[in-house]
């Protein structure tokens, strides 16, 4: 036990020993520099020195921009904005097939000819889809009939319907039935109205038509259009679930989605409802019983 005592303060008293480091001219042995050390201190400052530039270096990664050039890190930004250039470009697409058919309808003019009646008729707008993958299940045509039964004498205002031209005729099924939280305001760009209904409620189609647009945006999340007859248009915005997708074909009363909260122009579950006609925006409530 003395020799292992004998032995740690002899180590102890290495440690401890004073060395002077010495820096000298070496042409005129002129003394420049002198450091009095011992091998505890040189172990300290080297653990120390360690410890600052390790700290440095997970500073520098953390919060500075260098951290994307490590293998292994990604912008965390990067997703979201490759999600907004793959929107922009689905949009500018559907923009340059519109466009595109506006041109080959003004060109048929000029020569004479007889355009395309309706975009409905644009084999390039709406796309063909297999018919064995739009056989009907016995689960969709059960649900079906359920909201037939539930909506069939729920149709179009009478005491609040105000016909123009073509539409004196046209019986209007409820999208949705719930309370009328937001109404029909254009001066302040809100071309339709809100409606607020309990969760998982089925929106239907307020006529028949084809679904011209079926897809999600940022503001309004998912989005589901109908083209109809005699130029109507109704969109639907909001959804948490589409339940169609372009060019099907769909009856009035057809559920086509569920009311949901999607998007950023939204503080709840609710259904915007909007009807235009003739690329000019109606107030719905003129045209449907909406509670």
């Amino acid at each position: 036990m003395a020799e292992k005592k004998d032995k740690k303060k002899r180590l102890i008293k290495r440690l401890k020993n004073k060395f002077r480091l010495v820096i000298l001219n070496d042409t005129t042995f002129e003394e420049k520099l002198s450091f009095r050390l011992s091998p505890m201190n040189v172990f300290i400052l080297f653990i120390s020195g360690s410890f600052l530039l390790i700290s440095l270096i997970t500073i520098l990664i953390a919060f500075t921009p260098l951290r994307e050039f490590i293998p292994g890190y990604t912008d965390v930004s990067l997703r979201q904005n490759l999600t907004n250039m793959v929107l922009k470009v689905d949009s500018l697409e559907n923009d340059l097939t519109v466009k595109q058919h506006y041109l080959n309808n003004l060109r048929l003019i000029i020569q004479g000819k007889l355009p395309s009646d309706t975009l409905l008729n644009d084999s390039a707008l709406v796309p063909q889809y297999d018919q064995e993958a739009r056989k009907i299940s016995k689960e969709d045509s059960l649900f079906r009939d359920f909201v037939e039964k539930e909506d069939a004498f729920n149709i179009s205002n009478e005491k609040a319907g105000k016909s123009i031209g073509l539409l004196s005729g046209t019986y209007f099924f409820t999208p949705l039935n719930g309370l009328v939280t937001g109404h029909f305001e254009p001066k302040k760009d809100h071309y339709g109205v809100d409606i607020v209904a309990p969760e998982n409620e089925a929106i239907k189609a307020t006529l028949k038509g084809v679904v011209i647009f079926a897809g999600w945006t940022s503001e309004t999340g998912h989005v589901i259009s109908l083209q109809h007859d005699n130029n109507l248009i109704s969109t639907y915005k909001h959804n948490s679930v589409l339940m169609k997708e372009v060019g099907d074909v769909v009856k009035a009363g057809d559920a086509i989605a569920i009311i949901g909260n999607s998007g950023e122009l939204t503080d709840g579950p609710h259904l915007h409802f909007e009807l235009w006609y003739n690329g000019t925006a109606l107030n719905p409530e003129e045209y449907i019983n909406l509670k």
